[in-house]
């Protein structure tokens, strides 16, 4: 397995400049989402029952899940192709649209009949001239889970590209398709010397060897047996994060913290880690995708041969610009050189333990 940073072409902090990433070829897999907005005004109050009448203003479908992480690769420009399955419906229908709008290879997105594409409906009010804030979300959800067959001839396509992209990403959304079949052939590929990065959620057993787990708090939580509330200590975090490496034999680990940033440990790190600050103000609109940004913008650097501290503050720096945005959002490859220029350095393990 390559250790990232080698071949870096400048850090962070020599030069404001973002590479070039348009010659860096990507596979995502994982699960596709539908991501449903309804927007609308309050009214008044019902007669009917104790509740706000809401105008319905419009509506619309943005991609989500392993979509977003896609689109989120594309807005940086490089060239992706993405693997995953949609139902022969509606929203899958526009899933596939938005994608191949953006110019994401869908070739390799299976369309099964009798599968229910994820969707999340998102219903958003606001009075005229503010925010929107979300007051509802219904999710619709697959009633049958992945047969075998599909999760094969995915995971098949997946070791073949070991000839033809720098980097895969594995975007779990729990929905079943990150599966053993899935673990077998990214550990393939990491062990072929590819930057292989996985945001988990449901699972990490089957995913040994790679290059990369980008976890969220809670989700390092579940993973070690360890209570959220507990990691909000530094050295609490330190253990945990050693408990899952050693489980999984990553090389790096990316923890996201919402308001407090993220924190890095792996190779050449110091072993309490690096933590960086939460860029940006703290006008928060959406955290809703930030998680795949930080997974895509993470990965993409890696590949692109960042030192992994400076992969870090670039996927930092992206978070901090999508949720200033409604919805699952990308950071475009202008907005995100943009803020090089103010981009918070990491915290020294010293500093951090006195956090």
């Amino acid at each position: 397995m390559p250790v990232a940073g080698d071949g870096a072409p400048g850090t962070i902090h020599e030069t404001s400049c973002l590479a070039d990433f348009s010659d860096v070829h990507v596979a995502v897999v994982g699960d596709l989402i539908a991501d449903h907005y309804i927007y609308a005004e309050p009214r008044r109050l019902s007669r009917e029952a104790p509740v706000i009448v809401l105008r319905h203003k419009g509506e619309r479908i943005g991609a989500g899940g392993a979509a977003n992480v896609a689109r989120n690769l594309r807005a940086l420009r490089s060239c992706v192709r993405i693997l995953g399955i949609v139902g022969r419906d509606e929203q899958g229908g526009e899933l596939l649209r938005l994608l191949g709008e953006e110019s994401v290879d869908t070739h390799g997105v299976h369309i099964v009949d009798g599968y229910q594409t994820p969707t999340k409906t998102r219903m958003l009010a606001a009075e005229p001239r503010r925010n929107p804030q979300q007051v509802l979300r219904i999710d619709r959800e697959p009633d049958l889970p992945i047969e075998p067959p599909v999760r094969e001839a995915i995971a098949d396509q997946l070791a073949s590209m070991a000839n033809v992209v720098d980097a895969v990403i594995i975007s779990d959304y729990e929905y079943g398709l990150c599966d053993v079949e899935i673990g077998i052939a990214a550990s393939e590929l990491s062990r072929a010397g590819k930057v292989v990065v996985l945001d988990p959620r449901c699972e990490v057993k089957h995913f040994t060897g790679l290059t990369a787990l980008t976890p969220n708090v809670d989700e390092l939580a579940r993973f070690t047996n360890t209570s959220p509330d507990r990691l909000g200590d530094r050295r609490a975090l330190a253990n945990a994060a050693k408990a899952l490496r050693d489980s999984t034999g990553c090389q790096f680990l990316l923890v996201t913290r919402g308001n407090l940033g993220m924190a890095l440990f792996g190779e050449g790190l110091p072993g309490d880690g690096t933590v960086v600050d939460a860029w940006g103000t703290n006008e928060i609109t959406d955290v809703c995708g930030a998680g795949d940004t930080a997974a895509a913008v993470f990965a993409l650097a890696l590949a692109a041969k960042y030192p992994a501290t400076e992969a870090m503050i670039l996927a930092n720096i992206a978070s901090g610009i999508v949720v200033l945005e409604h919805g699952a959002a990308v950071c475009p490859a202008g907005a995100l050189a943009e803020a090089l220029t103010g981009a918070p350095l990491p915290v020294p393990p010293s500093h951090a333990m006195r956090r």
